[in-house]
């Protein structure tokens, strides 16, 4: 298993990245609070990692943080949810928002993320607050990404993540719109998309 990877960052596209070690590429998918910190494409990046093989794939996260990685797994241990909820929690909220939100019990807030309903914000809150408690996620807090060399249609790019997110097409297509700032790049829009959906 796969603790750490260290290459230079062939390929972004939320929810997917390629590093490239040594010649070979490793496609991971990603939170986007990782997305928010990576460095541009042809720059060295090091990423804790989780590897998940089920009977008929193999898959590979990335995450900048340590503390991401282990809410990723802590997440999956909550019954109902999978790999897929678990990196639209990481995506919506920073580690520490997320450990706040628990602590508050704010449930009207976790459902706010995409695939995540009353019961499952209730189990969260009884299975993971023992863990917010004894910091074992470190409480890390997610940069603030950077709007330099935003792409062209920015706006399009933020609406195609936050559908592979698990939100509807208008859905993500408004959120997208109602976040987009001037010289906002995706990273950006998607962020802001994010925090206002958890309003």
């Amino acid at each position: 298993m796969i603790g750490r990877l260290k290459g230079i960052l062939a390929h972004k596209q939320p929810p997917w990245l390629i590093v490239d070690v040594g010649g070979v590429g490793y496609e991971l998918e990603a939170p986007m609070s990782t997305f928010y910190d990576l460095p541009d494409v042809g720059r060295e990046v090091s990423l804790f990692t989780h590897y998940a093989q089920k009977e008929d794939s193999v898959a590979l996260y990335g995450f900048l943080r340590e503390g991401e990685r282990r809410l990723f797994r802590d997440l999956q241990k909550v019954s109902g949810i999978g790999a897929k909820i678990a990196l639209a929690v990481l995506s919506g909220a920073s580690v520490g928002e997320f450990a706040r939100l628990l602590q508050a019990g704010d449930v009207a807030a976790l459902t706010r993320i995409p695939g995540i309903g009353k019961k499952t914000a209730e189990r969260m809150l009884v299975e993971l607050r023992d863990r917010v408690a004894g910091h074992e996620w470190g409480g890390v807090e997610v940069g603030a990404p950077t709007a330099a060399g935003a792409p062209a249609d920015a706006q399009g790019e933020a609406t195609i993540a936050l559908q592979q997110l698990g939100y509807k097409p208008a859905e993500a297509a408004r959120m997208a719109r109602d976040a987009t700032g001037a010289g906002d790049d995706a990273a950006t829009i998607i962020r802001k998309a994010l925090q206002s959906a958890l309003r």
